[in-house]
């Protein structure tokens, strides 16, 4: 087996179950050495043990390093720990996974502003402090003349780029974790650092109480586009949003700029309806809703 990574640092949030757990698995098949965050806490946000320990000892079976985190990823202290543990650890830090997340699904009307905090916080901040750590890390690297070939891989979702019915709090933040990405990748080019989310399907806790899942893919079956987003052979590939549903692989082309009109000056409420059903049916019918 060819390994893509081997001599790489990496970090996997919420590794210890699911896609996170498939991820880690992965990466050290591919010869990374890895930090398995999992924060442990049940389906409802309860604390419970961390399924990390085990998932370090299966690494350690094959052969591979890796050393157990607890952070709370939406914790900017923990965050920035865990990123120096990665660096006290191992020497260094060439790849962060943001994976961590959980769903609090309600119908919009009917969604608490405790359980929309909750998912704004542990999806949204609980990518952007690790990201924010790490990205200050090889920014300093980058200028001391020690440029990394570093690899940022997000966790988005269909439910933010089509929207899911029932799921608008975790919509939203899995839209926003898009836009993060975008803006990221171009920020952060400069340190060397490509910065990509991914889109995955997956039979997981998370899902299998939302709806049928029997026809679902594999939580392993997205770890290795991860795992070729992460080697240094993907360094031109950034700024994307890629879904993997089992064997398919889909590039996300995501908002774009469609028809438009210029009336030359500030437009008339009267005029704007013409003009915008014009571009409407010039413009792609989106795509269904989840659920609708």
């Amino acid at each position: 087996m060819t390994k893509l990574l081997e001599g790489r640092t990496a970090i996997v949030t919420g590794a210890g179950r699911g896609i996170g757990r498939a991820h880690a698995l992965e990466l050290a098949r591919h010869g990374a050495k890895v930090v398995v965050n999992d924060y442990g806490v049940s389906l409802a946000g309860e604390k419970e043990d961390s399924p990390a320990h085990a998932v370090v000892a299966e690494i350690e079976a094959m052969g591979g390093e890796a050393v157990v985190n607890g952070a709370d990823v939406a914790d900017f202290a923990a965050a920035e720990a865990m990123v120096q543990q990665a660096i006290d650890t191992f020497g260094g830090l060439d790849i962060l996974i943001n994976n961590a997340g959980f769903v609090r699904d309600r119908m919009l009307v009917n969604t608490s502003e405790e359980e929309w905090d909750a998912v704004i916080r542990v999806h949204l901040k609980g990518h952007f402090a690790p990201l924010r750590h790490a990205g200050a890390w090889w920014r300093a690297e980058a200028k001391a003349g020690r440029q990394r070939a570093a690899r940022v891989i997000n966790t988005s979702s269909g439910a933010g780029l089509q929207g899911s019915v029932g799921q608008a709090t975790y919509s939203a933040a899995k839209a926003g974790i898009a836009g993060l990405t975008l803006v990221a990748a171009q920020e952060m080019g400069r340190y060397g650092v490509t910065v990509n989310a991914i889109a995955p399907v997956a039979r997981t806790r998370m899902t299998e109480g939302a709806f049928d899942t029997s026809a679902m893919a594999l939580p392993e079956d997205n770890s290795p586009v991860v795992a070729w987003l992460a080697s240094e052979e993907a360094g031109d590939v950034t700024g994307r949003v890629i879904e993997i549903d089992g064997s398919v692989i889909t590039v996300e082309n995501g908002w774009r700029h469609g028809p438009s009109r210029d009336a030359g000056a500030r437009w008339d409420a009267e005029k704007v309806g013409p003009a915008l059903r014009e571009m409407l049916a010039e413009a792609p019918v989106p795509e269904p809703v989840y659920g609708a």
